[in-house]
């Protein structure tokens, strides 16, 4: 193989694909990235056998072939490579040279074959659309995400394609948080899968403002096509987590008795400074509506208290609340909007979060101390 590629071009692929290298691998070769160089492309590839990365840019290749080299040393050395110009050569023992101006570098490689080989996904599950939208639903969702490893089904976000929609879903048992999109999802494609949050961190990193997303899936294996009109292609794999994910329609509240418009920023910010006031064993806020007023106290006696006053459209009867602030400050934070809506039954219910938008997240309330 003998390739010229510019520093931005490698520097560009390899940083799309070395974050799923585990440092901690037993084998050799999954700290490797694979590169394949035919016509004028080269890709990348790296995978920890669950997540799969790959990612083609253009170079100029006067010799067709393929190799695999340590993925952090070759980065290394091509990020503080002076020239803009890069030349990669490797030799039958997979042994690559790598030139750019006075500096010289050969790393040792492993064969092309020793490298995990990609899966294959059958062409009817399949589903297309932009990678904003898909970025935009996933940061809606992926704070939801449950790190708690023994429920293992919710270490991910659930995806549904059906009814001419796609739907995510993340919950952690304590909160719920959903949106859906209006996509043209045919009979053949639709279907439900739950996507881990490794993959999903990644594709938050990878995905772009322009372009498009071509999702496919099958048994137990999910791939997203992503593709932008510079040229930049990158493809994510990833293992599916295997399980039947809740029926999560049945905590969603039905009927709301009392629904207030509140500023997001505003709200936020308020929350963002009572919950300095909280601690491990108080870690809750209380909020009580009253006429036209939000008051959002927080207490903790070795700590001390806060309190907050926000003007509100409020005509209710009084109605006190308390929640873990980290779960309204994480879904407030991941909104766009300017306003958002409170939707409460009484102060033992859970609360709904909602936007003017295909958009909800439902939290468990705190006891009131």
């Amino acid at each position: 193989m003998n390739l010229t590629i510019s520093k931005d071009q490698i520097i560009a692929g390899l940083q799309a694909v070395q974050n799923v290298v585990s440092s901690r691998t037993t084998l050799p070769i999954l700290s490797n990235v694979l590169l394949r160089a035919e016509k004028d492309r080269v890709e990348f590839t790296a995978t920890d056998l669950d997540v799969t990365v790959a990612c083609s840019v253009e170079a100029k290749v006067k010799k067709p072939g393929a190799t695999t080299v340590p993925v952090k040393k070759l980065f290394g050395i091509v990020r503080e490579l002076n020239g803009s110009e890069i030349e990669i050569e490797t030799d039958d023992k997979n042994i690559a040279a790598i030139r750019s101006g006075p500096s010289f570098y050969k790393i040792h490689g492993l064969g092309a074959d020793e490298f995990p080989p990609m899966p294959k996904f059958k062409d009817d599950k399949k589903v297309s659309l932009q990678q904003e939208k898909v970025k935009e639903m996933m940061r809606k969702t992926a704070f939801a995400i449950s790190t708690d490893e023994s429920r293992y089904v919710l270490n991910g976000i659930f995806i549904s394609l059906k009814d001419h929609k796609m739907t995510m879903v993340a919950t952690d048992g304590r909160r719920l948080a959903l949106v859906d999109e209006e996509v043209d999802v045919s009979e053949k494609s639709s279907g439900e899968f739950i996507v881990p949050a490794k993959a999903v961190a990644e594709l938050n990193r990878l995905l772009q403002e322009k372009g498009e997303v071509e999702i496919k899936f099958g048994e137990n294996q999910a791939s997203f096509a992503l593709k932008d009109d510079k040229g930049f292609s990158v493809l994510l794999i990833t293992k599916l987590i295997e399980g039947n994910y809740p029926n999560y329609k049945q905590v969603i509240p039905a009927e709301a008795r009392e629904r207030i418009a509140l500023v997001r920023e505003e709200f936020l910010q308020a929350l963002r400074r009572a919950e300095i006031m909280t601690s491990e064993k108080a870690n809750s806020v209380k909020l009580a509506f009253g006429k036209n007023n939000l008051a959002i106290t927080a207490n903790s006696p070795e700590v001390g208290e806060a309190r907050e006053s926000l003007a509100v459209n409020y005509k209710g009867k009084e109605l006190a609340i308390a929640f873990n602030p980290r779960y309204l400050i994480d879904a407030l934070a991941a909104l766009g909007e300017e306003e958002v809506f409170f939707e409460l039954i009484d102060e033992l219910s859970p609360g709904v979060l909602k936007i003017n938008g295909p958009f909800l997240y439902v939290v468990m309330p705190m006891r009131l101390s």
